[in-house]
């Protein structure tokens, strides 16, 4: 009845490899997903497949709801990824090739002639030579500590006809791609190569019989007592630093690594042979990210502008709200709206307060800025700042304390829950009257992300809306226990009764004969508790219409189980991180946005929010955009009932729901609606 969630989220790290494969993208577009790709699979071998090792290494054996063992769950992650990494080998093989028709030459160690080398030399003795640092293994002496996710070379020498082991740590504030000119043309080769080439200046008197890169990932999850945390910022802290400590779970090293150095390796590591990656070409395809050749632009993908909005453009963004709700769905509508709002607000003289939730924000954040700007202008300014938001803790801690320099009052979250709501409250004086203008969004409050993930806000200065975001952050801020709203509805206290009262109300419409539907979307579906509900749901005769990004651990398309429900991905030029839920309600339709997905976290053990759409075009406009992505026939994936996913086939002409959006002409949400009836008829 259910698919095991880690074997679910690696077909969805597979469907981000495809793109790579993708030959009408631009050639450092598809690079760019192979980055993606190995980035994704970084973290969830530092947290996931981490937790599944805690598990065997305790002696769980306990089946998961799939009917799987960690051990077992653990054999299938070795196996598909490792035919994955092959998969992207070859993919990266093709698109070496494309950047050499386009005049980008990368050169193998094998290929090295003698005028490359001459000048690797130099370039080698002047700048590189001097920060490497071997490390000569002795086996009676601790083994070298090697940092996570960092690459090393490993070599295997030989004197007086013993073996023994040497290191060199790759440096980091070299680019790994290192290009070279002969006469017209540029030639780029890999640090470690050209390392390697020359590795016997390191290592005189030695021979080297082999070499090979070597990168170890270790557990990167955080574990404290948050009960003993007297001073939970203390604790974290002291975390963050331990993770770097944490225990080896992968080991990746090159396919022509030699068979004494591997069982070194794995004998001073105390791994197991489904922690050994053998992997046949490049090691951590993350450097795609920042390979930027010269006169490289017509082969990226261009930078998206996000649309300005004519009806946003008023010097007051407090007018603007207080005549209709605004909605804004990024990146195609600008998020520096939302910045505005925030700073509008730092400088308004009739704004009292502010007070927000902050999960994740940039490096150097406009919204940081706003809010101590507030804090000197003497507004009361209080900042719900979490924490735990996993790899992001040092920029969260470090933005924590700048605001608390500034005189903004900091909270380190609420108690025994991770906040994930994304909320804003601005508390302005108008007329002898207080008023309340709130945002409400499903992604976090970062300009750089918005640029690439898709989420929707939405402004508003409705009293019932605004009374229960006082009720909301009274609640985050104090130590109330529950939380009376009446139109936000919040977890862990009341959020996963609504989505069941929800899903309830659409099966009584269906068990009377009358039309019962479900439309979803999300990032996971894990929860077995909401799967059991949109089961029910199915056997009663409800459509349900699913779009999940990444996990889904429900098990459509079963006779008499889930006949009626379908499960559809995209993944494309963003990253869909919108949470939206729809109930057709006898034809007087719901529409909800959220910061939540269906798991299990998310309505156990986060503070989330959901809310109501109420004004009608908006809940239309966001209707028909869901109808857009269930039209999509480009970036679209449909999950079978084996778990597979498979590409949604072209029929009649192409269908791309990111390039529509970007691309569709309108001024307002009316406008949107009638532009995308088009569209979509």
């Amino acid at each position: 009845m259910y698919f095991n969630r880690e074997l679910s989220w690696l077909k969805f790290n597979e469907r981000v490899l495809c793109e790579a494969s993708d030959a009408t993208l631009p050639i450092l577009e598809r690079l760019k997903f192979s980055a993606i790709f190995s980035s994704n699979l970084d973290e969830f071998f530092m947290v996931r497949v981490a937790s599944i090792h805690e598990q065997i290494v305790a002696g769980y054996r306990e089946e998961d709801a799939s009917g799987y063992l960690p051990s077992e769950v653990f054999d299938e992650i070795y196996d598909s990824v490792n035919d994955m990494i092959k998969e992207q080998n070859k993919v990266t093989k093709a698109c070496i090739e494309v950047l050499d028709d386009q005049g980008i030459h990368m050169v193998k160690r094998k290929d090295f002639n003698e005028k490359l080398i001459k000048k690797m030399k130099h370039y080698f003795t002047d700048e590189v030579f001097p920060v490497l640092t071997p490390m000569a293994v002795d086996f009676s002496s601790p083994f070298p500590f090697l940092r996570n996710k960092h690459l090393y070379i490993v070599c295997k020498l030989i004197i007086d006809d013993q073996y023994k082991l040497a290191l060199v740590q790759m440096p980091t504030n070299y680019d790994r791609l290192v290009p070279f000119t002969l006469g017209d043309k540029t030639y780029y080769v890999l640090l470690e190569e050209m390392i390697m080439e020359f590795a016997d200046q390191l290592f005189s008197g030695y021979e080297i019989v082999n070499s090979s890169l070597l990168r170890i990932t270790r557990n990167g999850d955080l574990n404290f007592i948050e009960d003993d945390a007297d001073d939970l910022l203390m604790v974290i802290e002291e975390a963050v630093k331990q993770r770097k400590w944490g225990t080896p779970i992968r080991m990746e090293v090159n396919s022509k690594c030699d068979e004494w150095t591997l069982e070194q390796l794995k004998r001073i590591y105390e791994l197991g042979d489904n922690q050994i990656y053998m992997v046949p070409g490049i090691i951590d395809h993350t450097m795609w990210f920042e390979f930027a050749p010269k006169k490289s632009r017509h082969l990226r993908r261009p930078v998206f502008a996000p649309r300005k909005m004519p009806y946003m453009s008023k010097k007051n963004i407090f007018k603007t709200i207080s005549e209709n709700d605004v909605f804004l769905h990024h990146p195609y509508e600008s998020f520096d709206y939302v910045v505005e709002f925030v700073r509008q607000a730092s400088g308004d003289p009739k704004v009292l307060a502010i007070k927000q939730t902050l999960y994740r924000v940039s490096g150097d954040s406009a919204i940081i800025q706003a809010l101590g700007e507030a804090a000197d202008a003497g507004k009361q300014v209080t900042v719900l700042v979490e924490l735990m938001a996993r790899f992001d803790e040092e920029n969260n801690i470090e933005w924590a304390k700048k605001l608390e320099r500034k005189g903004v009052h900091v909270i380190y979250g609420v108690y025994g829950l991770k906040t994930h709501s994304k909320i804003t409250l601005v508390v302005r004086k108008e007329n002898r009257r207080i008023k309340r203008y709130v945002h409400l969004g499903t992604g976090n409050y970062n300009d750089k992300t918005a640029k690439l993930y898709t989420d929707m806000g939405y402004l508003t200065c409705k009293e019932h809306i605004g009374a229960d975001a006082s009720l909301f952050f009274n609640m985050v801020f104090g130590f109330t226990n529950a939380v009376n709203t009446q139109y936000l509805t919040v977890s862990p206290y009341d959020l996963r009764s609504k989505f069941y009262e929800l899903i309830d109300r659409e099966i009584k419409q269906a068990q009377k004969g009358h039309k019962g539907l479900v439309i979803a979307k999300m990032n996971s579906l894990v929860d077995s508790g909401m799967v059991d509900k949109l089961y029910a749901a199915s056997k009663a005769g409800v459509k349900i219409k699913l779009l999940v990004r990444g996990i889904c651990t429900l098990v459509p398309g079963v006779e008499g189980l889930s006949d009626t429900i379908e499960v559809r991905s995209i993944v494309g030029e963003f990253l869909e991180h919108s949470r939206i839920y729809y109930f057709y309600n006898g034809n007087q339709a719901e529409t909800y946005l959220s910061s939540a997905d269906w798991m299990t976290r998310n309505l156990n053990r986060r503070v989330e929010l959901l809310f109501p759409i109420a004004d009608e075009t908006i809940s239309e406009r966001i209707l028909k955009t869901l109808e857009l992505y269930f039209a999509d026939n480009t970036k679209a994936w449909v999950l079978t009932d084996s778990g597979d996913y498979q590409k949604i086939e072209m029929k009649g002409r192409p269908i791309c729901s990111h390039e529509i959006l970007k691309s569709i002409e309108y001024e307002n949400d009316k406008e949107f609606v009638k532009a995308l009836k088009k569209e979509c008829d």
